[in-house]
């Protein structure tokens, strides 16, 4: 080996000390610093001379294991979307309370009915009329608080989700131009330098960001670039970034709902704008599976929608239970057999039942016939009612009750059923002696609206100072929201008295307890059924049967089992994220100790090198002065 060859080969060895001694102190300095992955040089030998070889760099190592690195990327995803849930759903506890503390739905229901049952004993007693009148009022501003939490949260949903686009946009445009950077690489885009090897740590804190927002996929192309897709194949960011939109909406009330019809739909929602004009959904197309932003919309969208929806059933039964009378039909002489139903008071939302049997097949069917004063809503769907065996159908009745029985004989024209009018009556015949079908019963539930009205039913509940009917309008069910603005009747605040006089002619006397006592068992005693399609409780073809103070119960059960299970997915999600953390961290994160030992090393190393390389200046010396 000649002396220049030798040199050759100690001086690649120091440049390539002297690069991994500059990476070892890198290490160390960045070993606190988030996303930050070890380096490691990438060197190989090379043939110097017939009887030498020297060592060449050929780039930076980031020591880093990919497939860690991908599955950490996705539970990432799945535990953020889990932590949020949970979040949110205990918030959400903490607007119920604690079962029996006091400003809870429990307490209130209690209270309220306590406060009635009191009224049974001494109804001439003025101090227990005003007691009731006071926890009515306590209750229905219950219920309006627990409806400003609820949305509250979805308020808070929708702001969560316009913040969570914005940082979206911003890492993938970051993503993007590391890319470019990349690209444009002078070395060549394959060629991993220590400069090259920094912008990837940076591209991986900007992947990082977005898979904790959504569910994402990470495909590497040449030249160490990467493209960015969502979970389900949308591209988002190669060389070039998509920008996502989001149309925040400025208030969040309980009649808020997104719908795939944007001319529908009150809140935000997601797209993306292509440069041809395209648009895309992305909550529509069902684009975010996980992540942050997948369970901002599933909060928004359905947990927290269902439980305004258990709170506002809870609202109508309990308004409907105390002021809807039922009235069966009156039977009418002769064949064919039949019922005179009186419509007088009826209002949009109310309904009239009736039931026949079909003699060809003995099947009992139960027709449930809703008034309708706007015909853009019809038709109705059968889920309108709990009862999974109900025909549901809705009646325009703008134009009268001639009108409404053509449009029933029209509808029910298979049952053999004939109807007809007069005056404000409704008369329902079967087929005679045609015998193919029996009409077994038929009634009427119509709201009352004055306290007085010789009934035991009053409208102690109202909605927002209207009678609660079950409407339904083009804006939307009249249920929707209503635990949101129920409140106790005017009339009753300034008159208690009605608690007890529900008639004036004959006269009600001070003391009678019929009106109380009535009160107390709707609100104790008697069962109504809840539908399961709105409320999450029991199933569509049984549903929840039972008092109002079960159903709260059910209701209450259920939101705290739901955030049990959200805790219990949480931990798991967290406990497999941190065991990936601690795997990628053992490959890729910096351990001090093993980085001062590989320093003494290198510098060991450089020391011999160092030291060849003096020797030969001592030679050259020497051959130097020989001559």
């Amino acid at each position: 080996m000649s002396l220049n060859a030798a040199v050759a080969n100690t001086l690649s060895g120091l440049r390539a000390n002297q690069l991994a001694i500059s990476l070892v102190s890198a290490n160390v300095a960045n070993a606190e610093t988030p996303g930050y992955v070890r380096k490691a040089i990438n060197q190989t030998s090379v043939q110097a001379s017939t009887f030498g070889a020297g060592v060449q760099v050929v780039g930076v190592n980031r020591e880093l294991d990919k497939f860690i690195q991908t599955q950490l990327r996705t539970e990432t995803s799945g535990a953020a979307y889990a932590n949020l849930r949970t979040g949110f759903l205990n918030q959400l506890q903490g607007i119920y309370g604690d079962p029996g503390s006091a400003g809870t739905l429990e307490t209130g229901l209690s209270t309220f009915t306590a406060a009635v049952q009191a009224l049974a004993t001494s109804a001439d007693s003025q101090a227990a009329r005003i007691t009731v009148v006071n926890a009515a009022q306590s209750f229905a501003q219950q219920l309006n608080l627990t409806t400003q939490g609820i949305q509250a949260l979805r308020g808070a949903a929708e702001t969560g989700i316009n913040d969570a686009v914005s940082v979206v946009n911003n890492a993938l445009k970051q993503i993007a131009a590391i890319n470019q950077k990349i690209q444009l690489n002078p070395n060549g885009g394959n060629s991993t330098d220590s400069a090259t090897a920094t912008l990837l740590d940076q591209r991986d804190q900007y992947v990082t960001q977005i898979s904790q927002l959504m569910d994402i996929r990470v495909i590497p192309s040449d030249g160490n670039k990467i493209t960015v897709f969502t979970g389900s194949g949308v591209q988002l960011a190669g060389v070039d970034a998509v920008q996502l939109s989001f149309n925040a909406q400025g208030t969040v009330n309980a009649t808020s709902a997104w719908d795939p019809d944007p001319a529908k739909s009150t809140l935000g929602t997601i797209s993306i704008n292509y440069a041809n004009g395209s648009t895309l959904d992305l909550i529509s197309s069902k684009g975010i599976r996980s992540g942050k932003i997948a369970a901002y919309l599933e909060l928004r969208d359905d947990s927290l929608v269902q439980a305004q929806a258990q709170i506002d059933q809870f609202a109508a039964t309990l308004a409907s239970a105390l002021s809807d009378r039922t009235t069966n039909g009156t039977p009418v002489a002769g064949v064919p057999a039949g019922f005179d139903v009186n419509l007088a008071g009826l209002q949009n939302g109310n309904i009239i039942r009736l039931s026949y049997t079909d003699l060809t097949t003995n099947t009992k069917h139960q027709v449930s016939i809703v008034r309708v004063d706007d015909p853009s809503v019809l038709p109705l769907p059968d889920t309108l009612t709990a009862d999974p065996n109900d025909r549901v159908i809705g009646v325009d009745f703008s134009a009268g009750l001639a009108n409404v029985a053509a449009q029933l004989n029209g509808a029910l024209s298979g049952a053999s059923l004939q109807f007809s009018s007069t005056g404000s009556t409704l008369q329902i015949r079967d087929d005679g002696a045609s015998g193919f079908t029996d009409l077994d019963a038929a009634s009427v539930t119509v709201t009352t609206t004055s306290l007085i009205n010789g009934g035991l039913e009053l409208p102690i509940f109202q909605d927002n100072g209207q009678p609660y009917t079950g409407a339904i309008t083009a804006t939307g069910e009249q249920i929707r929201g209503l635990a949101g603005r129920i409140g106790v009747n005017s009339a009753l605040l300034s008159d208690p008295s009605r608690l007890v006089t529900y008639s004036l002619s004959p006269p009600i006397s001070a003391g009678d307890t019929s009106r109380a006592d009535f009160i107390l068992n709707q609100l104790s005693t008697t069962s109504f059924s809840y539908a399961a399609d709105k409320t999450g409780i029991g199933s569509t073809i049984a549903p929840y049967k039972g008092t109002l103070s079960s159903y709260m119960q059910q209701f209450l059960a259920a939101q705290g089992a739901q955030a049990e299970a959200a805790a219990q997915l949480s931990e798991g999600q967290n406990v497999v994220l941190n065991t990936l953390q601690k795997k990628l961290d053992d490959t890729a994160g910096v351990n001090i100790d093993e980085e001062m030992a590989h320093l003494l090393s290198l510098q060991n190393a450089y020391a011999a090198n160092a030291r060849v390389l003096s020797t030969i200046k001592d030679v050259f010396a020497v051959l130097l002065q020989a001559v």
